[in-house]
Parts: structure tokens; sequence; C-alpha cells
């Protein structure tokens, strides 16, 4: 049997989404299936070019290597990431899902989990409204959306980021604040509750 895993695909241009991605990982593998640990797989995208090509090389230089269809269409759950572009999620993670149609007609992502996070400079930068752009896509493949409870304690207490829609960081103006301690937590039970739900709603159990 291969490993179950949920996806971790997220787009990070400056390194901060990046960071959360692998915060949430480490959440992730925090849960067991069947008496095995569930992988946490991260990929990432390309950035495009001005007229929306792919404009990098086939295979990033360094940290994590790009998403394939067949990545998304055999994960057992989702979590997408991205940093805010005027509210929204950057065009290049954008281009990648706006070309799963073939995965949207064949069914391959009902009923899986999904969760969205993101990174903002300032506070009030648009977190939410740009996990919610990318909910959208992913409500229309059937997923299920599930963001952060209340009953997580750092929801209540976070002075930076963090909101039931998902998992968010604020960067700063210079963009190299780190997680704080509520962000970081945050992090880490949102990668909990989707690989939970996951090993819940997986198919294969």
């Amino acid at each position: 049997m291969n490993t179950p895993y949920v996806l971790v695909l997220f787009y990070s241009r400056y390194g901060a989404t990046e960071k959360m991605a692998q915060t949430i990982a480490r959440g992730i593998e925090q849960i067991e299936i069947n008496g095995q640990r569930v992988e946490a797989r991260l990929r990432t995208v390309p950035s495009v070019s001005a007229n929306t090509e792919a404009s990098e090389p086939q295979i990033p230089e360094t940290g994590a290597v790009y998403c394939t269809e067949e990545d998304l269409r055999h994960c057992m759950g989702l979590i997408m990431g991205s940093p805010t572009r005027f509210g929204n999620m950057a065009a290049a993670l954008k281009y990648f899902i706006d070309g799963t149609g073939s995965l949207w007609s064949s069914g391959a992502l009902i009923d899986k989990p999904f969760a969205t996070f993101t990174s903002t400079s300032s506070l009030h930068g648009g977190q939410e409204s740009t996990q919610l752009s990318m909910a959208l896509p992913l409500l229309h493949h059937g997923m299920i959306y599930c963001g952060i409870p209340y009953s997580e304690a750092a929801l209540s207490t976070t002075t930076t980021g963090g909101t039931p829609y998902g998992a968010s960081h604020v960067t700063g103006t210079d963009g190299t604040a780190p997680l704080s301690e509520d962000e970081a937590a945050l992090c880490l039970a949102l990668g909990k509750r989707i690989a939970r739900l996951a090993t819940k709603l997986d198919s294969r159990n």
C-alpha cells in the first residue's frame, strides 16, 4: 500500500508562505492511519510570465518540486497556500488550478477535505479574502472546506495572523517577521485537522 498523503500545495515568492507550509506539514505528520504516519507531500508551482505562461525551469533548483496533476489526483486531502495579491491568490497558483479541468470532469477530488493558508505584509492585508479565493475553485471540484475552529485557543489570543478561514501569517513590511507562537500553533493545528479528517473520509478505509 502506498503511504497515504495530504498534499501541501503552495506558491511562495520570498519564503514566508513556504515556512508556513513546512510548519503545516509537521502537523500533518503527527497523525497516523492504520499505524502508518500520514505523509505531508510538499509541492509548489512555477512562476508565470506577464502573458500567464510558465516561465521557470521544469525542475526547481531548490525547495519543493513542482506539483503534478497526479499529486493532486491521489491525495487524501489538500492544504493550499499563497501570499496575498490584492486580496486574491497569486497568479501562478491560479494558473495551475485553472488547468485542472480533467480532475474536475472525472470527479477525482470529490469529498476530499481541503484548507487554505496565506501570508500578508500587513495585519489587514486581505488574508481572509485570499483564503476564500483559493477555496472557490476547490468547492467547484466538490471538495470539503475546513477552517480552524475556535476550540484552538490561539485563534482567540493571536495579535498577528490566524483566522477561522485557515492559517495566516503577518510578515511585516520588510517581509522578515518569523511565525509568531500563535501563528505556528494554528499552522500545526490546521495540518493535524486536515490529516485527521482525511483519514476518516478516505475511501480506502
